[in-house]
């Protein structure tokens, strides 16, 4: 026999429409309260109805975005503009859900089949467990990876290839003559528990500069809450032989160090050979040699593949990967024949 809402009522010690409220705005009970009564209808397998609107259509329009980390930041606010240029013209709202570890994601993934409030989740650049995915399978909630670093557990799927754009930056390297190479990143926060797409970039320079005979790759590991310039500078005037290029995470990291170099008479790149990833539009105007994805077109795509989803007609193919170009500019060149 189906489970009412009567009977988490009963199971979790509130009256029907504190359970009522909980379901259909846990912002506005208090935390202890919500938890047990999501609990409650967990373990009830209970699923709140929906709104006569939404059971006319059997929709709720409305499209769950998880992401861990800010919507301001360059990737995600042209990702997230992809995404609602498809989504606004269908009529469906978009809810951000930012997600700082695997708890937090956790929590979600146990509590949208019982509130049932999103057509659909679109996962921003993390992984999920293919387990937390059974629970929205098993109420019809289609789950869609926008630059996911695995395909498991999603039903649809446009990422880039981190690993062959990496390839393509140090195979440009290694043709104009440069052999020490470094890397430099972000250490992945493992306190979080979370995967992100990102963090298969070092997988990448690695396995490339090991296709290279003579390649002495070296990695420029940055703590998250380090001063990336200072880490960089400090490394190249500690290191003796330095390296003769840089491959850096991000543009975001890129920019900064390049301008920083500039300052200290570094002669970029006669000096030393730099190269970003992402191609912000201030890439191009200073001469930034970079690795260039489009998030705008990325979220466009994942859309397209959610909407097709929710309408139960997989647009194919399910999973596709979108190009990365190599942006030849003016802060690569041979190596210096005089270090």
């Amino acid at each position: 026999m189906k489970a009412s809402i009567k009977d988490v009522a009963l199971r979790s010690g509130v009256s029907v429409s504190t359970v009522s409220r909980t379901l259909s705005k846990p912002n506005l009970v208090l935390p202890e309260t919500r938890d047990t009564v999501l609990a409650a209808a967990r373990a009830l397998d209970y699923h709140a109805s929906r709104s006569a609107a939404s059971l006319k259509s059997g929709q709720t329009m409305r499209i769950a975005l998880l992401s861990g980390s800010a919507a301001s930041t360059w990737f995600n606010a042209n990702a997230f503009a992809g995404l609602d240029s498809v989504f606004h013209d269908a009529g469906y709202d978009t809810s951000i859900f930012t997600m700082a570890n695997v708890e937090k994601r956790r929590e979600f993934f146990d509590q949208m089949p019982v509130l049932r409030n999103a057509d659909a989740v679109v996962v921003n650049s993390f992984d999920i467990d293919s387990r937390e995915a059974v629970r929205l399978k098993a109420v019809n909630v289609p789950i869609i990876g926008l630059n996911v670093p695995s395909n498991v557990g999603f039903d649809a799927a446009v990422s880039i290839d981190d690993r062959r754009a990496m390839r393509m930056a140090v195979d440009h390297l290694a043709a104009i003559g440069h052999r020490r190479i470094a890397y430099v990143y972000t250490k992945a926060d493992d306190s979080t528990g979370m995967r992100f797409s990102a963090e298969t970039r070092l997988q990448g320079f690695m396995q490339a500069c090991a296709t290279h005979e003579g390649m002495r790759p070296e990695q420029i590991a940055i703590d998250t809450d380090a001063d990336a310039v200072n880490a960089v500078l400090g490394y190249l005037d500690a290191t003796a032989p330095a390296p003769t290029a840089l491959c850096l995470q991000s543009d975001g990291i890129a920019l900064p160090v390049l301008f920083r170099l500039r300052q200290y008479g570094r002669d970029i790149p006669r000096d030393l050979s730099v190269i970003g990833f992402d191609d912000v539009p201030l890439a191009k105007a200073v001469g930034l040699t970079t690795l260039g994805q489009d998030p705008y077109a990325l979220g466009r795509a994942a859309a397209v593949r959610t909407l097709a989803a929710i309408n139960g007609t997989p647009h194919e193919p399910r999973f596709a990967t979108q190009p990365v170009r190599l942006m030849l500019r003016e802060t690569t060149a041979v190596p210096h024949t005089g270090r």
